[in-house]
């Protein structure tokens, strides 16, 4: 199921983003990028999200900037004099190993987080964390608004199909019907030709060959298996629980019964028919990996 969802806020020199973003998957696969010291944002993602999503590809990203306000460049001494320290113990020790380093540069100096105001940004970003954290909530409801809205589209689409299947299933038992009472005609036309053109045949054996290809046409069997599996996908697209995985499974049914009706068809039109039903269940199949 696809959907997107994004909140902003702004606090204390901060501007944020939350975006959540799903694509169809046969699982709930979750991917979270947050900031570093957000650790703990993303474990509460992965707590909620399940409980509100079972499947689907869904990535959430919190995106954190200075605002405009705030964006001036500005050292952090402390950060400067640490920075200053280390180097100047690395030198030492490299000296004493026999080794020369270059010296630092002052734009090496600056480039350091550490040095300017950036290095500052872990304790900014815990100051805000408790307005980054009340979104998180909202944020997975909208996503699920999002999915929600496509998914009450997409219904229309899959009765559509479901109806279609059950024309076909239709016209295909119509089909069988009447290749039957052909196929009926013409075996005692020619059985009554054998029987005419000699007395050694072995009727016990003969009557077992008829059965044997009768049973071997015969399509009945796969035709009501194929008007329950109708049934059971109209009775899923009513439930209000996610029936994603049971869609899937029924996918496979469906595609099971119309390739066993397309082997023992016998007849253009059964197997025409047989076709039509195959280029359906796929599109079915393409729409159900978009239901929850």
């Amino acid at each position: 199921m696809t959907g997107y969802a994004s909140i902003s806020g702004s606090a204390k020199g901060l501007d944020w983003v939350w975006e959540a973003r799903s694509v169809n998957a046969r699982g709930l696969d979750l991917r979270v990028r947050v900031p570093d010291a957000g650790e703990a944002l993303e474990a509460d993602i992965r707590k909620r999200a399940p409980a509100t999503f079972t499947r689907g590809s869904i990535s959430i990203t919190l995106r954190i900037n200075a605002s405009e306000v705030d964006t001036g460049f500005a050292l952090n001494p402390d950060g400067v004099q640490a920075v200053l320290e280390a180097a100047n113990r690395l030198q030492q020790d490299a000296e004493a190993a026999g080794l020369t380093l270059a010296p630092l540069s002052l734009g090496d100096l600056l480039n350091h987080r550490a040095t300017t105001d950036q290095g500052r940004m872990a304790d900014r970003f815990l100051s805000i964390y408790k307005k980054l954290a009340a979104g998180i909530p909202q944020l997975l409801e909208d996503l699920d608004a999002a999915r929600t809205a496509e998914g009450t589209a997409l219904h229309g689409i899959l009765i559509a199909q479901i109806d279609e299947m059950a024309r076909l299933a239709k016209a295909a038992a119509a089909s069988a019907e009447a290749r039957a009472a052909r196929s009926g005609a013409l075996l005692k036309s020619r059985v009554a030709a054998l029987l005419g053109a000699t007395d050694r045949v072995d009727e016990d054996r003969l009557a077992q060959e008829l059965a044997l290809l009768t049973v071997k046409a015969d399509v009945t069997e796969e035709l009501d298996r194929l008007d329950a599996h109708i049934a059971s996908a109209r009775e899923l697209l009513t439930s209000e629980k996610p029936v994603g995985r049971k869609l899937d499974f029924l996918m496979q049914e469906f595609n099971r019964e119309a390739n066993t009706l397309c082997s023992k068809s016998g007849a253009p039109d059964l197997t025409n028919i047989g076709l039509d039903l195959k280029v359906v269940i796929d599109q079915l199949r393409e729409q159900a990996a978009n239901v929850e």
